[in-house]
């Protein structure tokens, strides 16, 4: 973990309902930014490391450029992005992408009826999106198909980026070619594409996690607008140009067109949201999940645009509450060390479960708040993070008007309900349950 990065952000401590006569107190365990830690922990080879050096070779490829303009309607708003389909395959670009149709499995937004209940919706993401050694991004696809999930994959762009192109990248404030991260191997960027086009295909959503994950000084809380806009131009021409970068010959283009795919992402460490928003707004994304985190209530949107943050549940013996995030789990059991003591696996990851299902509980009986679960692929002692993310899924998922769903869907969701009911639902602690038929009547 780079010294440099933030260790840890605290929380309210307490808030007062404006709705019921009881006072929920909650007291923070220390928050900490989220991290992708080291190359080795999020499965890239171990002699793929990072120093940000310049490479000796001249680098060579497709330079970023910024997406066409948005086309927008009479009011200034973008127009939707979706185009009648005539049933061909149009391929974009160098062949590094296509519009292939509509996306499949995608769950039809529908308004609240009077009295109606709303359904309880989970967003599980991921922040990176990477195919590693361990085959995590592969192996929880399977888990969603079990469990009639959808998910978030916040692709880090410059993981389509050989090393040996790495001075494609041109990071705000930072010397062209240099990451906080490693580069993929190309191995593993040949996964990563197997991976994207097959979860798009599942009907999972591909956000954005941005590139080189740069954090504390000279990171997302420091960059202007327009260094936030020239990021997110590169993640597009990462993904648009992929084949250029790579030389690669033998594989399909993903069955997306970015432009329209990509509608939000989360930063990296959660930092740089006041300037990002504006800056992600500009070329129409509808959401940003890079709050450091609140209470479990239901989302407002920031100048136009939702705001889904990480959130504080209810870590089990004790009155503490932990952000719903894999790497606070971890923090709040063995500090920075994802080696910690064996002996205790097990009572963390029973822990990290209940801290989960604690807040599913809360909302599920509670006021229907969305859950928000940030995750990176990792095998933080021994792995148990990750197993208790499945734990979950397997659990929550399955269960009646439970919804797990993408962050897009979930907008596209909020974006059908009359904003009168929004407004009243978030009026509601996350454990208050009213009496639904006379609430949203």
């Amino acid at each position: 973990m780079s010294t440099s990065r933030k260790k840890s952000r605290r929380a309210r401590s307490s808030r007062e309902s404006s709705k019921s006569s009881k006072k929920t107190l909650y007291t923070a365990v220390a928050i900490v930014s989220a991290c992708a830690v080291t190359a080795v922990a999020i499965g890239l080879s171990r002699g793929d490391s990072d120093d940000g050096k310049k490479e000796s070779a001249t680098a060579t490829g497709a330079r970023p450029t910024l997406p066409g303009p948005l086309d927008k309607d009479k009011d200034g708003k973008p127009k939707p992005t979706e185009e009648p389909w005539d049933g061909k395959v149009k391929v974009l670009g160098d062949g590094s992408t296509s519009y292939t149709g509509p996306q499949p499995h995608q769950p039809k937004a529908t308004k609240l009826k009077p009295g109606q209940r709303p359904p309880q919706f989970i967003v599980f993401s991921w922040d990176g999106a990477l195919q590693g050694d361990d085959r995590l991004f592969s192996h929880f696809r399977q888990v969603a198909r079990d469990s009639n999930a959808k998910m978030t994959f916040f692709l880090t762009g410059m993981y389509l980026v050989p090393k040996s192109k790495r001075e494609l990248y041109r990071p705000p404030q930072h010397k062209p070619g240099s990451a906080a991260i490693s580069f993929a191997t190309d191995p593993h960027i040949r996964d990563t594409l197997e991976q994207l086009r097959g979860a798009w295909q599942d009907g999972h959503e591909i956000g954005s996690h941005f590139n080189g994950h740069f954090c504390g000084a000279k990171g997302g809380d420091d960059w202007s607008v327009d260094e936030w806009k020239s990021e997110i131009k590169q993640q597009y021409s990462f993904v648009q140009n992929w084949k250029t970068n790579t030389g690669f010959t033998d594989i399909d283009p993903l069955p997306f067109d970015y432009t329209k795919e990509l509608v939000g992402g989360r930063a990296p460490c959660l930092e740089g949201q006041k300037t990002l928003i504006p800056a992600a707004k500009s070329f129409g994304w509808r959401y940003d999940a890079s709050s450091p985190g609140d209470f479990q209530i239901w989302p407002t949107k920031i100048d136009g645009v939702w705001n889904f943050p990480l959130q504080l549940l209810p870590y089990p013996k004790s009155e503490k509450q932990v952000l719903s995030m894999d790497f606070n789990f971890l923090y709040n059991q063995s500090g920075d060390s994802t080696e910690g003591d064996p002996a205790k696996y097990d009572e963390w990851l029973d822990l990290t479960t209940g801290g989960y299902m604690n807040g599913f509980e809360r909302v599920y009986n509670g006021s229907r708040a969305p859950l928000f679960v940030g995750n990176h692929f990792e095998n933080w002692n021994g792995g148990i993070y990750m197993q208790a993310i499945e734990n979950v899924m397997r659990e929550a998922c399955t269960r009646k008007e439970v919804r797990c769903v993408s962050f897009k869907q979930l907008a596209d969701w909020l974006d059908a309900q009359d904003p009168k009911v929004l407004a009243k639902l978030r009026g509601l602690d996350p454990a208050q349950a009213p009496d639904w038929k006379t609430f949203l009547k």
